[in-house]
């Protein structure tokens, strides 16, 4: 059919040449369905690893790390074969970084640094999915996703946080569920100045005990510390151990014992304190210029 004969005409038109390679339409249409089946095969190779790792026993984070470095591999293969497909001579870009390489690859740097970053993460297994974090920044949350730039935290708040993977090489981490399942929290409190010692240690433990996530056992037992004495408190630690699940939910936790401690110290009749100040006045002369520069005496005080 003509109709069919001009439309491939058409597609076979070269529009430009890439070193000895004439560029087409239809050869730039072959590059855009092998980016797109590229990204539809990595899902699939990447979600098939984690059902077959579902039947069998393992470490999740290490299935984690090699599904998603597998997906990274394909990705680096199939941009390999669609550049050689669409007739870029590898080796140019040799002489190519020669000449512009190193302002891209001051443009870059961070980008692949972002990179390079994951996939030491994903390979140390140092941080995986569902882990509970605190960074430098500030920023305490789930990590939810390891990607190829970026982490991403979401809050108890249920905000999503995108962090660059460089944070989690060149700060510090806090990974609160990395290892043992129980963790030790202090909450502080303090109490008015002449209180019962005893009687705040007895009072801050029944609320510890009274809570439902205090884990009590040989190794691990709640205690009551003094650790400062300030301007208008004694200040007291409750040192109490909790279990993982508490510990994703530290202000929330902490809140909660305080609340008990509260009750408790009320129940006991210790006295919450509050900022006080003594003043002090001295009697003596207080003396007067008149705008005429004269000083009269003023009457002493009572």
């Amino acid at each position: 059919m003509p109709e069919i004969d001009v439309v491939l005409k058409w597609l076979m038109t070269p529009l430009f040449t890439v070193g000895d390679t004439p560029v087409t339409l239809a050869r730039i249409g072959g590059l855009i369905l092998l980016l797109f089946g590229t990204w539809w095969l990595s899902g699939r190779i990447e979600s098939g690893i984690r059902n077959v790792a579902r039947h069998r026993p393992g470490s999740n984070a290490g299935v984690y790390a090699w599904a998603r470095v597998t997906r990274y591999a394909v990705w680096v293969v199939a941009t390999l074969v669609g550049l050689n497909y669409l007739g870029i001579d590898l080796a140019s870009f040799a002489l190519l970084g020669g000449a512009i390489g190193v302002g891209i690859g001051f443009g870059l740097q961070n980008i692949f640094n972002n990179f390079f970053s994951g996939i030491i993460l994903l390979l140390e297994k140092t941080l995986k999915e569902g882990d509970f974090v605190d960074l430098e920044s500030g920023i305490r949350g789930h990590v939810r996703e390891i990607g190829l730039r970026y982490t991403r935290i979401t809050t108890n708040d249920e905000v999503d946080v995108i962090v660059p993977n460089t944070e989690f090489i060149n700060g510090r981490v806090v990974n609160w569920t990395f290892g043992s399942n129980f963790r030790r929290m202090h909450v502080p409190f303090g109490v008015a100045y002449g209180s019962d010692k005893e009687a705040v240690k007895a009072a801050a433990l029944r609320a510890a005990e009274a809570m439902p996530t205090t884990i009590t056992d040989a190794q691990r037992r709640s205690d009551v510390w003094l650790v400062d004495m300030g301007a208008s408190s004694l200040d007291f630690e409750l040192v109490v151990w909790v279990g993982a699940e508490a510990t994703t939910s530290p202000a929330r936790v902490e809140a909660a014992y305080k609340w008990q401690i509260h009750e408790e110290l009320g129940r006991a009749g210790i006295e919450i304190p509050f900022p006080q100040r003594d003043l002090h006045v001295r009697s003596g002369e207080i003396k007067v210029r008149l705008e005429t520069g004269a000083a009269s005496p003023a009457p002493p005080a009572a």
